[in-house]
């Protein structure tokens, strides 16, 4: 694949400077993810650029992405706000979405807060607990890994989290990503995540009217390796809300890192309006 080059810059938005990237040419698609980055994007953004501008971005209080105030939390409204901004900036909307988890959530807003800058919103894996008939288990789970992380058990942390996704790890493989030395950067976006990210983006209650009565086609993705998972669950509620079917995606909730190359090739025919159903 011949080298892409990336143009990175940053935005001032109200209480934070977002880092953001941008490649190729052509009809603008966005990636976004909650806690990700854009460095998780950079894979499958380098082969969609062939045919597309592609942006990326830091969410606020995420990497590169600094916030004024540290102690405020990144609701999904905000990082919405935030998306608004930058396709603002660039001028080059209407655009589509692909949000993955958190990101999901935050393209899902906003196609809600700001439908004329999107045209579709390809919502892959949000947890959106509030749509489950679990919720109050979920919602209490919630709070028992957040006053883990915050009393200084991050594997209990980790583990409760995993355990409640439904996604299970090769023996010590827990360990291994979250024990013994650590990137500061990684664990300062992972704090952030527990202490101020979390919760506000799992409680979510999206406007399903709005969603499903205006102008933005929504997709709801899911990984073919998510079977029985708890983002499975969710984008399934979400789909059978809006009266759509989902559409499947190579790998698991991460299937557009571990294997940017068949991802691209999806998320192309899904762009092109063919979401294929279970």
């Amino acid at each position: 694949m011949p080298a892409v080059t990336a143009t990175a810059a940053t935005l001032d938005v109200p209480g934070a400077r977002l880092h953001y990237e941008v490649r190729g040419e052509g009809p603008l698609v966005v990636l976004v993810g909650a806690p990700m980055g854009a460095e998780s994007f950079a894979p499958a953004a380098d082969l969609l650029a062939a045919d597309h501008t592609v942006l990326t971005t830091d969410p606020r209080g995420i990497s590169r992405s600094p916030v004024d105030d540290p102690g405020q939390d990144s609701t999904p409204r905000l990082r919405a706000d935030d998306l608004s901004r930058l396709l603002t900036h660039l001028g080059a909307g209407p655009a589509a979405v692909f949000g993955s988890s958190g990101g999901a959530v935050s393209a899902l807003a906003l196609a809600i807060a700001h439908p004329g800058q999107v045209h579709t919103v390809i919502a892959h894996e949000p947890p959106l607990c509030a749509l489950l008939p679990d919720r109050e288990r979920l919602d209490s789970g919630t709070e028992d890994m957040i006053a883990a992380y915050l009393s200084g058990d991050v594997l209990g942390a980790w583990a409760r989290f995993m355990a409640q996704a439904g996604i299970v790890l090769p023996e010590g493989a827990l360990e291994a990503m979250f024990g013994g030395e650590r990137d500061p950067q990684q664990v300062a976006d992972e704090r952030r995540w527990f202490a101020h990210e979390l919760r506000a983006t799992v409680r979510w209650q999206p406007d399903l009217a709005a969603l499903r009565d205006g102008p933005v086609r929504i997709v709801a993705g899911i990984g073919e390796e998510s079977a029985g998972q708890l983002c499975d669950r969710a984008s399934r509620a979400l789909a059978s809300a809006l009266g759509i079917e989902p559409a499947f995606f190579p790998g698991g909730h991460i299937g557009f890192a571990d294997d940017p190359g068949r991802f691209a090739v999806r998320l192309r025919e899904v762009l092109r309006g063919a979401p294929r159903e279970a």
